[in-house]
């Protein structure tokens, strides 16, 4: 490593060969797949040890820890660029802590150790992810992604308290086949029940913002688009803030966080404010919490996931101006990190729904708790996994709201 100009001051030295030895500057590095060096720990994306764990420590004590969200089983370069995205961000949140003077050692989740020669698991991810690939695109109606929403009406506990959708029977969104219908996010107002949800025509390849009104028989109509912008639209956070309805969907295509207004509510929505700019900031989840606003959600660096890296903006008025918080990225975590739904309080603690998506975007859904939020720190319990029933596997969950007696969730097709 060439020495520094004279007159420079270092506060830390970033390693990507991990071979420097710790001395009076503090080093930080990041190990991939428990291997120090980077080009090793790219091979083990393809070993068959499992979804790949990233570590960074500082003079060699274990100081962070990320699980990033590979979404491409097939072509390895697109893995190993997401790979150093998260090497990147997970730098970012070190120096951000050790910054803060709250960096310090964490204990480590095991790692798991390579089946087999990383060239022999990577051809046969190759050829299996190609056939599977071809076989689906010869598959008359079959589709890269669709969702299913359902909804039910229930007494007493939830999906939130019991952790799993067990119980009463959910009824589905009909839709004609020719688009899906997720992210739905329910509102009671004077007197009538709405849900919001995302529609995606497959036609149109991107997805726009309607709403259901309850019929009186308890089912839902056919859902109308009431907002269309030119680039993608989802995740419609609806609520009602000082006698105004507002949303706040997700349009990270747009690189932007805007607040819609209603004038008049449901069918109507005009832009009030751009809250983030320049920001692929994805399923943006408000708190209000001691006094200020909070906005959780995931942040898109360059070429990474969508899904794995959280970051956090707060205000003191829902206009704004809104500010990241000084620890973001705040979680690195491909189980926990991007929400799937509104805040929950339970027995007076707040809960994050979370994305689960260790096995494939889509693959669950879990609770975290908020354990301290202010200006200065951000903690949160572990993921608790909602399941299928009790004592059963997860459920392939991507979303849950509640609204009085209604719950609503949704799920891969």
């Amino acid at each position: 490593m060439p020495a520094a100009p004279p007159g420079s001051v270092e506060d830390v030295i970033l390693d990507l060969t991990g071979g420097l030895e710790p001395g009076p500057i503090p080093v930080l590095a990041v190990e991939v797949g428990s291997c120090s060096l980077l080009s090793e720990g790219l091979l083990r994306l393809r070993s068959d040890c499992g979804p790949i764990g990233l570590v960074a420590r500082c003079n060699g004590i274990p100081v962070g820890h990320a699980s990033p969200m590979i979404h491409d089983r097939v072509w390895l370069s697109r893995d190993i660029g997401m790979l150093l995205v998260s090497i990147q961000s997970l730098f970012m949140q070190s120096l951000a802590r050790l910054h803060a003077g709250l960096l310090g050692e964490i204990a480590l989740p095991p790692a798991a150790a390579p089946s087999q020669r990383p060239e022999a698991a990577y051809a046969k991810h190759l050829i299996g992810g190609l056939a599977a690939r071809m076989l689906k695109r010869m598959t008359p109606g079959s589709r890269n992604f669709s969702w299913k929403t359902a909804y039910r009406f229930i007494d007493g506990p939830g999906v939130a308290e019991t952790h799993h959708i067990g119980g009463a029977p959910f009824s589905f969104l009909e839709d004609d086949g020719q688009r899906f219908y997720a992210d739905p996010f329910p509102i009671h107002h004077e007197g009538r029940t709405w849900l919001f949800v995302e529609e995606y025509p497959y036609a149109l390849h991107r997805g726009v913002i309607s709403v259901a009104e309850l019929g009186p028989d308890g089912r839902f109509g056919r859902p109308r688009i009431v907002l269309e912008e030119p680039h993608h639209l989802s995740y419609p956070n609806v609520f009602a803030h000082e006698g105004n309805l507002f949303m706040i969907p997700e349009s990270g295509a747009a690189k932007e966080v805007v607040l819609y207004r209603a004038d008049p509510f449901p069918h109507r929505w005009r832009r009030e404010a751009v809250l983030v700019e320049g920001r692929n900031f994805n399923d943006a989840t408000l708190f209000q919490h001691e006094g200020r606003f909070w906005m959780f959600g995931t942040e898109r660096y360059a070429g990474g996931s969508a899904s794995d890296t959280m970051a956090i903006y707060s205000a003191e008025r829902l206009h704004g101006p809104w500010i990241p918080h000084p620890l973001n990225p705040v979680v690195i975590d491909r189980a926990g990190a991007r929400p799937g739904g509104r805040i929950v309080h339970v027995n007076g603690r707040a809960f994050l729904p979370v994305q689960n998506g260790t096995e494939s975007y889509g693959g669950g859904l879990g609770l975290r708790e908020i354990l301290r939020l202010d200006a200065t720190d951000v903690r949160f319990g572990p993921v608790l996994p909602i399941c299928q029933a009790e004592g059963k596997g997860p459920a392939s969950l991507h979303t849950v709201n509640r609204a009085g007696r209604l719950e609503v969730i949704d799920s891969q097709q």
